[in-house]
């Protein structure tokens, strides 16, 4: 299953309708790895500051907190509503492409946790609707997807339908519902400015990174990483004085790992969570590359590219990734205040591979 399309309306700073259409590609010849199956595998979100880059993210991520428990973060729940729309709710619409099939979601919420309205459609076929507040909907086609034998007595009035759904009748793991919250499951968004493990969805387990890496056995494939990225450290494992292990680099004097610079604090942490790669549907990573030198940030995005279990969304202000030979202008997107958009809507001018997409941008060609 992948993500084909994904729209928001009324949340934070989007007062608007914005659209990520992972379907909206072009017949580019090049750089073909960021595209799968028709539709847009790898994609990196200009724009400038306080456009709401990260608060994309978020929304793409609401889902997660009304359909599965996993870690949510505080900042995505604050100010939930836009603060100059008069309706109260915010909507999220989510359209899945699963082996032919289009399955949409479409939900409101007044605030994080609490859905107001909810409908799902499979092939333009509605499966179930209802609204929480009159307490009417559209039931009538339950049976043709299997769901009759729900039984709605004690249900509780504040959980989402589809979740209640998913939780309380037999299904194949090939039905829809069923294929949509596994994909739901498997979404990440985290944040690689060097702080901490700062993430949203997949997991409920707050651990140690270094802890990660010492009880599985991966310190020499950290290691390897590390040097292979840039960062040419030796590390070692030390036994604390309580008893615990910790990892630090290997000199005369030891350093602990926690002193690392930003840069390799991000890079460890982006380690962490792409070792759980074949576990992960959607991956976003806000400010993907703030600590990296550009050579690095082109390596980690091939590094994304090459897994094609997974799509993955960056954020970013680093222009020297506006290349054809590493993405394709329909891959890139600039977010504004009044939309989002791909390069290669962006322009009127027919790109090409040999064109300098950096240059371009930096000209202003696709402000229009």
């Amino acid at each position: 299953m992948f993500l084909k399309r994904f729209e928001v309306e009324n949340y934070k700073n989007f007062k608007s309708r914005f659209i990520l259409d992972f379907a909206d590609i072009r017949e580019y010849k090049f750089s073909a790895n960021c595209i799968y199956d028709g539709m847009v595998k790898n994609a990196i979100i200009y724009g400038k500051n306080a456009v709401g880059k990260t608060n994309f993210g978020m929304a793409m991520f609401d889902i997660t907190y009304h359909l599965v428990d996993k870690n949510r973060n505080v900042q995505s729940q604050l100010c939930y509503c836009n603060a100059d729309a008069e309706n109260k709710r915010a909507e999220f619409c989510y359209a899945f492409i699963d082996e032919g099939k289009e399955i949409v979601y479409r939900y409101q919420k007044e605030q994080a946790e609490q859905v107001v309205y909810e409908a799902l459609w499979v092939d333009n076929e509605i499966v179930f609707s209802f609204d929480f507040e009159t307490e009417k909907g559209n039931f009538d086609n339950l049976s043709k997807f299997g769901l009759e034998t729900l039984n709605w007595e004690f249900r509780d009035n504040g959980i989402s339908i589809l979740r209640y759904m998913a939780n309380n009748l037999v299904l194949s793991a090939k039905h829809p519902i069923m294929k949509l919250m596994h994909f739901v499951n498997g979404m990440l968004w985290f944040c690689s400015l060097g702080n901490g493990n700062n993430y949203i969805g997949f997991s409920t387990v707050i651990e140690s990174m270094a802890d990660y890496i010492i009880k599985n056995g991966y310190v020499s494939d950290f290691e390897k990483f590390l040097n292979e990225n840039g960062v040419n450290e030796k590390i070692k494992v030390i036994t604390e004085p309580d008893g615990r292990k910790g990892l630090y680099f290997n000199h005369v004097n030891l350093v602990p790992l926690a002193m690392a610079s930003s840069g390799t604090n991000a890079l460890m942490a982006f380690y962490y969570w792409y070792k759980h790669a074949d576990r992960l549907s959607f991956l976003f990573i806000d400010e993907f590359d703030a600590f990296y030198h550009f050579e690095l940030a082109e390596r980690i995005v091939k590094l994304l590219e090459n897994r094609f279990s997974m799509q993955v969304v960056l954020t970013s202000h680093n222009t020297n990734l506006l290349t054809n030979r590493i993405m394709r202008p329909d891959c890139y997107f600039i977010l504004t205040s009044e939309k989002l958009i791909s390069f290669a809507n962006a322009t009127k001018r027919e790109l090409r591979e040999g064109h300098n997409l950096e240059k371009l941008f930096m000209s202003g060609e696709f402000d229009g």
